[in-house]
Protein backbone atom coordinates (compact mmCIF):
# COMPACT_ATOMS: atom_id res chain seq x y z
CA UNK A 1 0.00 0.00 0.00
CA UNK A 2 1.50 3.35 -1.03
CA UNK A 3 1.77 6.29 1.32
CA UNK A 4 -1.27 8.41 0.45
CA UNK A 5 -3.43 5.29 0.24
CA UNK A 6 -2.25 4.17 3.68
CA UNK A 7 -3.19 7.54 5.18
CA UNK A 8 -6.79 6.89 4.12
CA UNK A 9 -7.08 3.11 4.35
CA UNK A 10 -4.63 2.34 7.18
CA UNK A 11 -5.72 1.48 10.68
CA UNK A 12 -9.48 0.98 11.07
CA UNK A 13 -10.69 3.02 8.12
CA UNK A 14 -14.42 2.50 8.67
CA UNK A 15 -16.76 1.37 11.42
CA UNK A 16 -17.26 -2.42 11.35
CA UNK A 17 -20.37 -2.09 13.53
CA UNK A 18 -22.29 0.17 11.13
CA UNK A 19 -20.30 0.37 7.91
CA UNK A 20 -19.79 4.12 8.35
CA UNK A 21 -16.95 5.15 6.01
CA UNK A 22 -15.68 7.64 8.59
CA UNK A 23 -14.99 6.12 11.99
CA UNK A 24 -17.51 7.71 14.39
CA UNK A 25 -17.04 9.54 17.67
CA UNK A 26 -17.70 7.20 20.57
CA UNK A 27 -18.38 9.85 23.18
CA UNK A 28 -18.63 7.42 26.08
CA UNK A 29 -16.81 6.85 29.34
CA UNK A 30 -17.72 3.25 30.22
CA UNK A 31 -19.03 0.08 28.54
CA UNK A 32 -21.56 -2.60 29.43
CA UNK A 33 -20.14 -5.96 30.48
CA UNK A 34 -22.10 -9.21 30.12
CA UNK A 35 -20.25 -10.54 33.15
CA UNK A 36 -17.20 -9.57 35.17
CA UNK A 37 -14.45 -9.12 32.58
CA UNK A 38 -16.89 -10.05 29.81
CA UNK A 39 -16.58 -6.90 27.71
CA UNK A 40 -16.25 -6.41 23.94
CA UNK A 41 -12.72 -5.05 24.01
CA UNK A 42 -13.46 -1.85 25.91
CA UNK A 43 -14.28 -1.35 29.58
CA UNK A 44 -13.33 2.24 30.49
CA UNK A 45 -12.29 5.05 28.15
CA UNK A 46 -9.09 5.98 29.94
CA UNK A 47 -7.89 2.45 29.19
CA UNK A 48 -9.32 2.35 25.69
CA UNK A 49 -11.90 4.12 23.53
CA UNK A 50 -12.96 2.95 20.03
CA UNK A 51 -12.33 6.31 18.34
CA UNK A 52 -8.95 6.75 20.01
CA UNK A 53 -8.12 3.13 19.17
CA UNK A 54 -8.86 3.80 15.48
CA UNK A 55 -6.45 6.74 15.57
CA UNK A 56 -3.80 4.72 17.40
CA UNK A 57 -4.06 1.93 14.83
CA UNK A 58 -3.73 4.49 12.02
CA UNK A 59 -0.56 6.13 13.36
CA UNK A 60 0.86 2.66 14.08
CA UNK A 61 0.36 1.68 10.44
CA UNK A 62 1.73 4.85 8.85
CA UNK A 63 4.83 4.87 11.10
CA UNK A 64 5.34 1.12 10.66
CA UNK A 65 5.36 0.24 14.36
CA UNK A 66 3.94 -2.32 16.78
CA UNK A 67 1.51 -0.10 18.68
CA UNK A 68 0.33 3.51 18.71
CA UNK A 69 -0.79 5.72 21.60
CA UNK A 70 -2.68 9.03 21.63
CA UNK A 71 -2.32 11.79 24.23
CA UNK A 72 -3.92 15.12 25.06
CA UNK A 73 -0.90 17.11 23.80
CA UNK A 74 2.59 16.68 22.40
CA UNK A 75 4.05 17.47 25.81
CA UNK A 76 1.82 14.83 27.43
CA UNK A 77 3.22 12.33 24.94
CA UNK A 78 6.84 13.35 25.64
CA UNK A 79 6.27 13.21 29.41
CA UNK A 80 4.70 9.75 29.12
CA UNK A 81 7.74 8.52 27.17
CA UNK A 82 9.99 9.78 29.95
CA UNK A 83 7.86 7.88 32.48
CA UNK A 84 9.43 4.70 31.08
CA UNK A 85 12.55 5.68 33.04
CA UNK A 86 13.39 5.62 36.74
CA UNK A 87 14.91 8.05 39.20
CA UNK A 88 18.65 8.11 38.60
CA UNK A 89 18.36 7.32 34.89
CA UNK A 90 20.02 9.62 32.36
CA UNK A 91 18.77 10.71 28.93
CA UNK A 92 20.82 12.45 26.22
CA UNK A 93 18.85 14.94 24.12
CA UNK A 94 19.46 17.08 21.06
CA UNK A 95 20.61 20.53 22.18
CA UNK A 96 18.28 22.44 19.84
CA UNK A 97 15.01 20.89 21.02
CA UNK A 98 11.60 22.49 21.34
CA UNK A 99 11.52 24.81 24.36
CA UNK A 100 8.77 22.79 26.05
CA UNK A 101 10.92 19.65 25.89
CA UNK A 102 13.85 21.51 27.45
CA UNK A 103 11.55 22.92 30.14
CA UNK A 104 9.96 19.61 31.16
CA UNK A 105 13.35 17.89 31.35
CA UNK A 106 15.10 20.64 33.33
CA UNK A 107 12.26 22.00 35.48
CA UNK A 108 9.93 19.02 36.11
CA UNK A 109 11.43 15.61 35.39
CA UNK A 110 14.73 16.56 37.01
CA UNK A 111 12.79 16.87 40.28
CA UNK A 112 11.87 13.19 39.89
CA UNK A 113 15.54 12.28 39.48
CA UNK A 114 15.60 11.82 35.68
CA UNK A 115 18.86 13.40 34.53
CA UNK A 116 19.40 14.98 31.12
CA UNK A 117 22.28 16.23 28.98
CA UNK A 118 21.79 18.34 25.85
CA UNK A 119 24.32 18.01 23.02
CA UNK A 120 24.58 18.36 19.27
CA UNK A 121 23.42 14.87 18.31
CA UNK A 122 24.49 15.42 14.70
CA UNK A 123 28.09 15.17 16.01
CA UNK A 124 28.61 11.46 16.72
CA UNK A 125 31.82 11.86 18.71
CA UNK A 126 30.24 14.46 20.99
CA UNK A 127 27.24 12.20 21.44
CA UNK A 128 29.44 9.23 22.37
CA UNK A 129 31.33 11.34 24.90
CA UNK A 130 28.28 12.06 27.07
CA UNK A 131 26.97 8.50 27.38
CA UNK A 132 27.24 7.38 31.01
CA UNK A 133 26.72 4.05 32.80
CA UNK A 134 23.23 5.25 33.86
CA UNK A 135 22.25 6.53 30.37
CA UNK A 136 19.07 4.82 29.17
CA UNK A 137 18.08 6.66 26.00
CA UNK A 138 19.04 9.08 23.25
CA UNK A 139 16.28 11.52 22.34
CA UNK A 140 16.67 13.28 19.02
CA UNK A 141 14.65 15.93 17.25
CA UNK A 142 15.35 16.00 13.53
CA UNK A 143 15.01 18.44 11.90
CA UNK A 144 15.25 20.55 15.05
CA UNK A 145 13.18 23.47 16.21
CA UNK A 146 14.04 26.21 15.26
CA UNK A 147 17.51 25.87 13.67
CA UNK A 148 16.60 22.84 11.54
CA UNK A 149 19.67 20.79 12.40
CA UNK A 150 19.59 17.23 11.08
CA UNK A 151 20.74 14.13 12.95
CA UNK A 152 21.43 10.82 11.22
CA UNK A 153 18.75 8.58 12.74
CA UNK A 154 20.27 5.33 11.47
CA UNK A 155 23.70 6.13 12.91
CA UNK A 156 22.30 7.19 16.30
CA UNK A 157 20.03 4.13 16.47
CA UNK A 158 23.04 1.88 15.81
CA UNK A 159 24.98 3.65 18.57
CA UNK A 160 21.98 3.19 20.87
CA UNK A 161 21.83 -0.55 20.19
CA UNK A 162 25.59 -0.90 20.80
CA UNK A 163 25.11 0.66 24.23
CA UNK A 164 21.77 -0.88 25.15
CA UNK A 165 19.95 2.46 24.85
CA UNK A 166 16.53 3.34 23.50
CA UNK A 167 16.48 5.72 20.53
CA UNK A 168 13.55 8.16 20.65
CA UNK A 169 12.79 10.46 17.71
CA UNK A 170 10.56 13.53 17.65
CA UNK A 171 9.27 13.34 14.07
CA UNK A 172 6.95 16.37 14.26
CA UNK A 173 8.65 18.49 11.57
CA UNK A 174 9.10 15.76 8.98
CA UNK A 175 5.86 13.83 9.64
CA UNK A 176 5.49 10.13 8.75
CA UNK A 177 4.75 11.18 5.18
CA UNK A 178 8.37 12.25 4.65
CA UNK A 179 10.31 10.31 7.31
CA UNK A 180 9.85 7.03 9.22
CA UNK A 181 12.36 6.74 12.09
CA UNK A 182 11.34 3.21 13.12
CA UNK A 183 12.36 1.94 9.69
CA UNK A 184 15.77 3.51 10.35
CA UNK A 185 16.25 1.66 13.64
CA UNK A 186 14.62 3.96 16.21
CA UNK A 187 12.65 2.38 19.06
CA UNK A 188 10.09 5.11 19.72
CA UNK A 189 8.76 7.87 17.48
CA UNK A 190 6.57 10.71 18.72
CA UNK A 191 4.67 13.67 17.30
CA UNK A 192 3.09 16.85 18.43
CA UNK A 193 0.03 15.91 16.38
CA UNK A 194 -1.28 19.44 16.93
CA UNK A 195 0.98 20.39 14.05
CA UNK A 196 1.08 18.75 10.59
CA UNK A 197 -0.91 15.64 11.46
CA UNK A 198 -3.95 17.68 12.55
CA UNK A 199 -3.05 20.37 10.07
CA UNK A 200 -5.96 22.76 10.65
CA UNK A 201 -5.20 24.51 13.97
CA UNK A 202 -8.24 22.91 15.57
CA UNK A 203 -6.88 20.13 17.77
CA UNK A 204 -4.15 19.71 20.40
CA UNK A 205 -2.76 16.17 20.58
CA UNK A 206 0.34 13.98 20.88
CA UNK A 207 1.05 10.58 19.31
CA UNK A 208 3.63 7.90 20.11
CA UNK A 209 4.52 4.70 18.22
CA UNK A 210 6.78 1.95 19.57
CA UNK A 211 8.58 -0.86 17.77
CA UNK A 212 8.21 -3.88 20.08
CA UNK A 213 5.62 -5.83 22.06
CA UNK A 214 7.58 -5.21 25.27
CA UNK A 215 7.62 -1.45 24.75
CA UNK A 216 3.94 -1.57 23.78
CA UNK A 217 3.08 -3.34 27.04
CA UNK A 218 5.21 -1.01 29.16
CA UNK A 219 3.94 2.11 27.45
CA UNK A 220 0.26 1.14 27.66
CA UNK A 221 0.78 0.68 31.38
CA UNK A 222 2.16 4.25 31.59
CA UNK A 223 -0.65 5.66 29.44
CA UNK A 224 -3.37 3.95 31.47
CA UNK A 225 -1.72 4.79 34.80
CA UNK A 226 -1.01 8.47 34.16
CA UNK A 227 -4.15 9.07 32.12
CA UNK A 228 -3.17 11.91 29.79
CA UNK A 229 -5.21 10.38 26.97
CA UNK A 230 -6.77 12.07 23.93
CA UNK A 231 -10.55 12.39 23.93
CA UNK A 232 -12.75 10.84 21.23
CA UNK A 233 -13.74 14.07 19.49
CA UNK A 234 -10.13 15.22 19.12
CA UNK A 235 -9.22 11.69 17.96
CA UNK A 236 -11.88 12.01 15.25
CA UNK A 237 -10.51 15.39 14.11
CA UNK A 238 -6.99 13.97 14.02
CA UNK A 239 -8.00 10.99 11.86
CA UNK A 240 -9.63 13.46 9.48
CA UNK A 241 -6.48 15.58 9.38
CA UNK A 242 -4.17 12.62 8.77
CA UNK A 243 -6.20 11.54 5.74
CA UNK A 244 -5.14 14.69 3.85
CA UNK A 245 -1.55 14.77 5.16
CA UNK A 246 0.00 13.64 1.88
CA UNK A 247 -1.58 16.24 -0.38
CA UNK A 248 -0.92 18.97 2.17
CA UNK A 249 2.74 18.08 2.63
CA UNK A 250 3.36 17.96 -1.12
CA UNK A 251 1.80 21.40 -1.63
CA UNK A 252 3.63 22.82 1.39
CA UNK A 253 6.93 21.47 0.05
CA UNK A 254 6.42 23.20 -3.33
CA UNK A 255 5.60 26.50 -1.63
CA UNK A 256 8.56 26.19 0.73
CA UNK A 257 11.10 25.64 -2.06
CA UNK A 258 9.99 28.87 -3.76
CA UNK A 259 10.07 30.88 -0.52
CA UNK A 260 13.55 29.59 0.38
CA UNK A 261 14.82 30.67 -3.02
CA UNK A 262 13.32 34.13 -2.50
CA UNK A 263 14.76 34.54 1.02
CA UNK A 264 18.22 33.45 -0.03
CA UNK A 265 18.35 36.18 -2.66
CA UNK A 266 17.00 38.97 -0.42
CA UNK A 267 19.64 41.47 0.82
CA UNK A 268 17.92 42.01 4.18
CA UNK A 269 18.07 38.32 5.14
CA UNK A 270 21.36 37.39 6.80
CA UNK A 271 20.99 33.61 6.83
CA UNK A 272 18.44 30.97 5.84
CA UNK A 273 18.09 27.68 7.72
CA UNK A 274 16.49 24.89 5.67
CA UNK A 275 17.65 21.26 5.25
CA UNK A 276 16.67 21.27 1.58
CA UNK A 277 19.51 23.69 0.79
CA UNK A 278 22.64 22.05 -0.58
CA UNK A 279 24.61 24.43 1.65
CA UNK A 280 22.94 23.01 4.79
CA UNK A 281 25.67 21.15 6.74
CA UNK A 282 23.58 17.97 6.91
CA UNK A 283 21.75 18.21 3.59
CA UNK A 284 23.01 14.81 2.43
CA UNK A 285 21.76 13.12 5.60
CA UNK A 286 18.37 14.80 5.28
CA UNK A 287 18.17 13.66 1.67
CA UNK A 288 19.14 10.09 2.64
CA UNK A 289 16.68 9.57 5.48
CA UNK A 290 13.68 11.65 4.39
CA UNK A 291 11.61 11.85 1.21
CA UNK A 292 11.02 15.58 1.61
CA UNK A 293 12.51 18.52 3.51
CA UNK A 294 9.34 19.90 5.09
CA UNK A 295 7.68 23.27 5.41
CA UNK A 296 9.68 24.94 8.19
CA UNK A 297 12.11 27.76 7.44
CA UNK A 298 14.09 29.92 9.84
CA UNK A 299 15.91 33.05 8.74
CA UNK A 300 17.82 35.81 10.50
CA UNK A 301 17.04 39.48 9.85
CA UNK A 302 19.87 40.75 12.03
CA UNK A 303 18.18 42.18 15.10
CA UNK A 304 15.12 42.18 17.34
CA UNK A 305 14.18 45.59 15.91
CA UNK A 306 14.17 44.26 12.36
CA UNK A 307 12.16 41.20 13.39
CA UNK A 308 9.55 43.43 15.06
CA UNK A 309 9.30 45.63 11.96
CA UNK A 310 8.78 42.57 9.81
CA UNK A 311 6.03 41.27 12.08
CA UNK A 312 4.27 44.63 12.10
CA UNK A 313 3.95 44.65 8.30
CA UNK A 314 3.14 41.01 7.53
CA UNK A 315 -0.38 40.32 6.21
CA UNK A 316 -0.81 36.70 5.12
CA UNK A 317 1.50 35.09 7.68
CA UNK A 318 -0.27 34.84 11.03
CA UNK A 319 1.79 35.71 14.11
CA UNK A 320 1.09 32.72 16.33
CA UNK A 321 2.58 29.85 18.29
CA UNK A 322 2.48 26.42 16.68
CA UNK A 323 3.16 25.28 13.12
CA UNK A 324 2.14 22.79 10.46
CA UNK A 325 -1.25 24.23 9.57
CA UNK A 326 -2.86 24.98 6.21
CA UNK A 327 -2.37 28.69 6.96
CA UNK A 328 1.15 30.10 7.04
CA UNK A 329 2.38 31.06 10.50
CA UNK A 330 5.27 33.23 11.66
CA UNK A 331 7.02 33.56 15.02
CA UNK A 332 10.18 34.77 16.73
CA UNK A 333 11.47 31.74 18.68
CA UNK A 334 13.51 33.76 21.20
CA UNK A 335 10.35 35.53 22.36
CA UNK A 336 7.80 32.78 21.80
CA UNK A 337 8.39 29.03 21.42
CA UNK A 338 11.86 29.12 23.05
CA UNK A 339 11.33 31.89 25.60
CA UNK A 340 11.51 29.26 28.38
CA UNK A 341 15.16 28.60 27.48
CA UNK A 342 17.52 30.97 29.33
CA UNK A 343 18.91 33.80 27.20
CA UNK A 344 22.53 32.68 27.60
CA UNK A 345 21.57 29.17 26.47
CA UNK A 346 19.75 30.56 23.43
CA UNK A 347 22.84 32.57 22.55
CA UNK A 348 25.00 29.43 22.74
CA UNK A 349 22.65 27.62 20.37
CA UNK A 350 22.40 30.49 17.90
CA UNK A 351 18.75 31.33 18.56
CA UNK A 352 19.18 35.06 18.09
CA UNK A 353 16.75 37.90 18.74
CA UNK A 354 16.51 38.43 14.99
CA UNK A 355 15.71 34.81 14.14
CA UNK A 356 12.31 34.44 12.49
CA UNK A 357 10.61 31.06 11.97
CA UNK A 358 7.90 30.48 9.40
CA UNK A 359 5.62 27.53 8.90
CA UNK A 360 4.61 27.53 5.25
CA UNK A 361 0.96 26.82 4.44
CA UNK A 362 -0.95 25.98 1.29
CA UNK A 363 -1.86 29.49 0.15
CA UNK A 364 -0.83 30.64 -3.33
CA UNK A 365 2.93 30.98 -3.04
CA UNK A 366 2.99 34.20 -5.07
CA UNK A 367 0.92 35.88 -2.34
CA UNK A 368 3.22 34.58 0.38
CA UNK A 369 6.37 35.82 -1.37
CA UNK A 370 4.79 39.19 -2.10
CA UNK A 371 3.85 39.47 1.59
CA UNK A 372 7.38 38.68 2.76
CA UNK A 373 8.86 41.06 0.21
CA UNK A 374 6.79 44.07 1.26
CA UNK A 375 7.40 43.33 4.96
CA UNK A 376 11.17 42.99 4.47
CA UNK A 377 11.29 46.22 2.50
CA UNK A 378 9.71 48.02 5.45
Amino acid sequence: MKRKTKLIHGGISNDPATGAVTFPIYQVSTYKQEGIGGHKGFEYSRTGNPTRHALEELIKDIEGGTAGFAFGSGMAAITAVMMLFNSGDHVVLTDDVYGGTFRVMTKVLNRLGIESTFVDTSDLETLKSVIRPNTKAIYIETPTNPLLKVTDIEVVAALGKENGLLTIVDNTFSTPYWQNPLELGADIVLHSATKYLGGHSDVVAGLVVVNSDKLAEDFHFVQNSTGGILGPQDSFYLIRGIRTLGVRMEEIERNTEAIVEFLQAHPKVDKVFYPGLETHPNHDIAKKQARGFGGMISFDVGSEENANKLLSKIKYFTLAESLGAIESLISVPAKMTHASIPAERRAELGITEGLVRISVGIEDVEDLIEDLEQALES
